[in-house]
């Protein structure tokens, strides 16, 4: 009976967990380009509690008798389907028809990626550019890295973005010029493998494999296309997520009874001395 209180504690734990990563959709369900998480359970190691063997008659008794021990959770897999494409009133604002990232210099000086394309012009710390940045003032790269510039007499609402992602802009006289960079757009062979940040931001890791740079890779890929005065939703579906609370608080009400079962039990096994 001491293993079942475990078993029914360690389902609690994984439910709440769970039901964590259910309030962190929901909280999220207006973040531009955010991605909906659901939360994988494992059972945990089974104890032999008797293995194939014969009975006393010497007849076969093929099967063993096992007993779980509970379960953990296992992972947190993001669905990387595409959000919906909202218009927006920010000239900046680039929506990605693709699996591809944006590419992003952070204030520590790594590269990022995000799907959130809610960008602005800031002034660059010489005063002699603006520069493409993020709602947090990091640094958009281009497909060589650097960051985007646009001269200092250029308006952020004359900026003209191609479904490549080619940066121009409006002169004074009204003639399109050309800066001669392009969005850094990235893809990875396992998106699954990135490792979340805060900002809703994304770091490489071993298990993504190597950012993919669409703008100079050689490999056979679906190219993505960027939309211009639009933004990402986020992909959270709230009926999806109300039904996961739901069944997620009532997996928890069955392991606390389990737990409050396995208590009455020894208690009635501790009155049979009285």
């Amino acid at each position: 009976m001491i293993r079942s209180l475990w078993t029914g504690a360690s389902g609690m734990k994984a439910q709440q967990t769970s039901l964590d990563s259910v309030a962190n959709n929901l909280a999220n369900v207006n973040t531009t380009g955010y991605k909906s998480q659901t939360v994988e359970f494992k059972s945990l190691l089974y104890q032999n509690l008797q293995t194939a063997t014969t009975t006393s008659d010497g007849n076969p008794k093929p099967t063993s008798a096992q007993v779980g021990l509970g379960t953990r959770v296992a992972s947190t897999n993001s669905n990387w389907a595409e959000g919906q494409q909202l218009a927006s009133d920010n000239p900046t604002a680039l929506f990605i028809n693709g699996t591809g990232f944006f590419t992003i210099r952070g204030a520590d000086g790594n590269t990022y990626y995000t799907r959130n394309g809610d960008f602005t012009f800031s002034t660059s710390t010489d005063n002699a550019n603006l520069v493409l940045t993020d709602s947090e003032g990091n640094e958009v790269l281009d497909t060589t890295g650097n960051p985007i510039l646009l001269p200092a007499n250029a308006s952020a609402e004359s900026v003209s973005v191609a479904a490549n992602g080619a940066i121009g802009y409006r002169q004074a006289d009204g003639t399109l010029a050309t800066t001669g960079q392009t969005i850094g757009i990235a893809q990875f062979a396992n998106p699954q493998g990135l490792e979340k940040t805060s900002g809703n931001l994304l770091m490489e890791t071993n298990a993504s494999g190597q950012a993919i740079n669409e703008g100079t890779t050689n490999l056979n890929i679906t190219r993505s296309v960027i939309r211009q005065g639009y933004i990402e939703g986020s992909n959270v579906n709230v009926a999806d997520e109300m039904v996961k609370m739901i069944v997620t608080q009532r997996a928890y009400e069955m392991n606390s009874k389990s737990i409050q079962t396995s208590d009455t039990m020894m208690e009635e096994a501790n009155n049979l001395r009285r």
